[in-house]
């Protein structure tokens, strides 16, 4: 019940954020300033809620014979390709690794006249976009959402 309640208020945390920097926009601070505001904003949210989110994935997945024995962290997903967007994501593989992982970057893309449209998910050793490195044998196991 304790981890519902947390999950709620990280959403509610979110959604207020993003009221706010829209707004902020809207007086035409510049949508730089509201886009660095939404990262660091969210990612801050994503490592104080990083504990219980994890909590909740894992149990959710185990409830549904989909557990792991791996080590597993919630950590931030910074998209880059169509537009710039912040998220989090679970990442499970050996401990050593996922304790290397600081976020997962989310590179997107088209081809065949944008009829199809990939997402490749990968877990990197820093929490921004560039001097960055693949963790090696992370995977990502989830992606968090928030409905807005």
């Amino acid at each position: 019940m304790k981890i519902k309640k947390t999950i709620i208020v990280a959403a509610i945390v979110m959604g207020t954020l993003t009221t706010v920097v829209q707004t902020t926009q809207a007086f035409n601070l510049g949508s730089l300033l509201g886009s660095a505001l939404k990262i660091s904003g969210i990612s801050i949210l994503v490592d104080r809620f990083a504990v219980p989110l994890n909590t909740g994935i894992n149990k959710l997945l185990s409830q549904n014979g989909m557990g792991t024995s791996y080590a597993t962290k919630v950590v931030p997903i910074i998209s880059v390709g169509n537009g710039s967007y912040v998220g989090a994501a679970q990442v499970t593989g050996p401990q050593d690794a996922i304790d290397k992982t600081k976020a997962v970057l989310q590179v997107e893309g088209d081809f065949a006249d944008s009829r199809f449209r990939i997402k490749g998910l990968i877990p990197i050793n820093a929490k921004r976009i560039t001097n960055v490195s693949r963790v090696q044998g992370v995977g990502v196991s989830a992606q968090i959402d928030v409905k807005i």
